[in-house]
């Protein structure tokens, strides 16, 4: 079932159950896949463009958050909890740092990567294998420590 089918079923459920909370959350990710949809750059969304267009919603929406967060607004702040908590729902299970730390290290040990001057070479590997289980301000940190 792509994203789209799950979202227009879970939002018919929402619906019928009045959850407001997560139909506002499944609204922001269905609005997300019909600007992605009719772009105008004619490409389909495969499971890689799904992940990452969640990634981006979620991001954007920490981001405000953690403005939020800053001005004492908590108001503002508990529906950026909320909508990063559905779409949250839609994303692959995120990796635990030591799951992370062990991916990296086999992709150091991959490449041979023995200094920073190596650490583009391993995000890009790291990126692509953790696409949508791992954050990419997570996965530079990582990189960084056990480069640097």
């Amino acid at each position: 079932m792509t994203l789209e089918e799950r979202i227009t079923t879970d939002m018919k459920t929402a619906m019928k159950a009045k959850d407001k909370v997560t139909l506002r959350g499944i609204r922001a990710v269905k609005s997300a896949i019909m600007l992605q949809k009719t772009d105008g750059s004619g490409k389909e969304l495969d499971a890689e463009g799904e992940i990452a267009l969640l990634q981006k919603l979620v991001k954007s929406r920490q981001d405000s958050l953690d403005i939020y967060m800053k001005q004492d607004r908590e108001d503002l702040a508990v529906t950026e909890r909320e909508e990063i908590e559905v779409i949250s729902k839609y994303l692959p299970e995120q990796l635990s740092e030591d799951e992370l730390g062990a991916l990296i290290d086999g992709i150091i040990a991959k490449t041979g990567a023995t200094s920073m001057r190596d650490m583009g070479k391993v995000m890009g590997m790291a990126n692509k294998e953790a696409a949508g289980r791992a954050d990419g301000k997570t996965i530079a940190s990582l990189v960084k420590a056990k480069l640097g």
